[in-house]
């Protein structure tokens, strides 16, 4: 048996979810998987980064610690419902690029990350006394299957590397054949058990073990819709009968997490445009977002007990939440004030998408918003050309005029006189994970605009990632301006928590305000945005801390001035998964 974790906030926490696990039984031949994610990283091209929370060895020695197993998922693609698949956006400066292909300017890139990433995990296979007994090569490749060669470059990219456990790949059953490599085990991923699929699989490999690498036990929310859920007795049913088989099961998720900041991806596959993911990654999994236990966690105790001769430990205690109290906002500060704070604007005679931005040691914006402003000298309506990507906030001379989008691809401008600032503050809302289209996710502006037919030029373009080290600097800023002046809008606004106590977990509420993020002590919590599902923001105990503590929210277009707090979260309304 074999849980997927989600997106922790600090070894501590991990461990607290990984002791959950074990208390739900999987103290058998247990394991769990661990995708890693390319972007986090190595977020410049050549800067590597495994410190902190990206401490792979860590992580990997913790699980070893608690008599876990490990089936490791290195990517380079990983899908996760994360930004691009886990890819960095660097990657898409190349014009020819071609993602999870043998392109040179592709394979390149993954060669040098596999060099920093692989000799980190090497030392951890069980055949040098470590946790990883397999490791995945790359992930559901059969359903993009482009070039035929590249399976086999990413199964040699490991073993050239010092990879010796056995080799795995993941996919439904259409891409079982087609995602498959030679003396790899070929497992399936799905939700609702279908005999032929697993008949498939024994077809396609007998006499081998038989996996699922992805129980989905719930499913994620995208923006504009409702919460999906999925029935725990149903998921019961379908992983009882898996066992029966006397098949290995990999529940994804067994906790889902957050997409902290803005790494939640975007839903392309069977729409006519994307549907961006939204910041709770709760996925209806056995443990919550916040690592409560669920009906499904205890049903799924219940089932493994019966595989085990002795009792299962106890249940570790729950951390206490709090709801504290709503917080009034003290200040706030323009868009327009803070852009002395950014990065130096290019001037430009067309638009330029955010990664080609000459920012980040040039290596492209990832992330945040791009500003993009020229001069207009008459009204009219203004097209996108359907080259806005994925939403821009309209203003002429700093007054807002409308939202440009996939859907509302013209705008009329008011009637003025002489000459008058166009601005568009485009937001990246997340790139696509899945699907063929993995490379056409550039964001911003990726083409000409016009107003009354004729083509704009001459752009200043502000890169505003929304790095925590600008945030920082805006924290300091002196251009702050008490709350008796009305703001104007966009804005920052900021206000103090105090916590008298121990840090608790909690969840942010915003009910009042419309579009935008939160920064904690520094950490974006990520996205909200009132349309829902989802309503609350998780704030985890670790980022908290005695005293006073710093928030600061990005808004769009409206607040309420205050800040609430929920010992529990609010996903919105619940729909069945079909």
């Amino acid at each position: 048996m074999d849980m997927q974790t989600g997106r922790g906030v600090r070894l501590s926490l991990k461990q607290r979810y990984i002791l959950l696990l074990i208390a739900a039984g999987l103290i058998i031949a247990y394991q769990f998987t661990r995708y890693v994610p390319w972007n986090l990283h190595e977020p410049e091209r050549g800067v590597f980064n495994f410190e902190d929370q990206l401490d792979l060895e860590a992580y990997l020695r913790l699980a070893a610690s608690l008599g876990l197993w490990v089936i490791l998922r290195p990517g380079p693609y990983i899908c996760a419902e994360w930004d691009l698949g886990g890819l960095p956006s660097w990657l898409l400066r190349d014009q020819n690029m071609k993602l999870r292909t043998t392109y040179p300017g592709f394979t390149r890139a993954v060669d040098s990350f596999f060099d920093q990433l692989i000799k980190r995990a090497v030392p951890h296979q069980y055949s040098k006394g470590g946790p990883i007994i397999a490791v995945q090569v790359e992930n559901e490749y059969g359903t993009y299957a482009k070039d035929e060669a590249y399976m086999p470059f990413i199964k040699e990219a490991l073993l050239s590397r010092g990879i010796t456990e056995q080799l795995l790949t993941s996919d439904n059953k259409e891409g079982l054949t087609l995602g498959a490599v030679k003396g790899g085990l070929e497992t399936l991923n799905f939700q609702k058990l279908d005999m032929s699929d697993i008949k498939y699989l024994e077809k396609v490999q007998p006499q081998r073990p038989k996996m699922v690498m992805e129980y989905w036990s719930g499913w994620f929310d995208v923006w504009g819709d409702l919460h999906h859920v999925f029935s725990a007795d149903e998921m019961l049913q379908v992983v009882t009968a898996i066992l029966k088989l006397d098949m290995s099961i990999n529940l994804y998720m067994f906790h889902g997490g957050t997409n902290f900041g803005f790494m939640s991806g975007a839903l392309a596959h069977r729409l006519p445009t994307p549907k961006a993911m939204v910041t709770s990654y709760d996925y209806d999994a056995p443990l919550s977002e916040a690592g409560d236990y669920t009906t499904k966690y205890h049903l799924l105790r219940n089932l493994f007990s019966l595989y085990h001769t002795q009792p299962l430990p106890e249940l570790p205690s729950l951390h206490e939440r709090r709801a504290y109290q709503a917080v009034v906002i003290q200040q706030h500060l323009s868009l327009w004030d803070s852009l002395s704070f950014a990065d130096k604007p290019l001037k430009s005679e067309k638009p330029v998408n955010m990664e080609n931005l000459p920012v980040n040691n040039n290596n492209g914006q990832s992330y945040g918003y791009t500003l993009y402003e020229t001069v207009i000298t008459t009204a009219g309506t203004l097209n996108s050309k359907n080259n806005v990507r994925d939403r821009a906030l309209v203003f002429v001379n700093k007054h807002f005029v409308g939202v440009l989008d996939y859907k509302t691809q013209e705008l009329p401008l008011p009637d003025g006189q002489g000459k008058r600032t166009l601005s568009l503050l485009v937001e990246n809302c997340g790139r696509v994970n899945y699907g063929k289209t993995l490379d056409e996710q550039r964001k911003g502006l990726i083409g000409d605009i016009e107003l009354n037919k004729l083509v704009l030029r001459d752009f200043i373009i502000h890169s505003l990632s929304m790095k925590p080290g600008f945030v920082n600097r805006l924290e300091n800023a002196g251009q702050w301006m008490s709350m008796r002046q009305k703001p104007s809008f966009p804005s920052f606004f900021q206000a103090k928590l105090y916590v008298n106590s121990f840090p608790k977990d909690t969840f942010i509420k915003l009910p009042g305000w419309g579009k935008g993020f939160v920064f904690v002590n520094g950490k974006n919590l990520g996205r909200y945005w009132s349309i829902g599902p989802q309503q609350t923001l998780y704030v985890p105990g670790p980022w908290l801390q005695r005293g006073n503590n710093q928030v600061i929210v990005f808004e769009e277009q409206e607040s309420d001035g205050k800040i609430q707090f929920a010992s529990n979260p609010d996903y919105g309304m619940p729909v069945d998964v079909q």
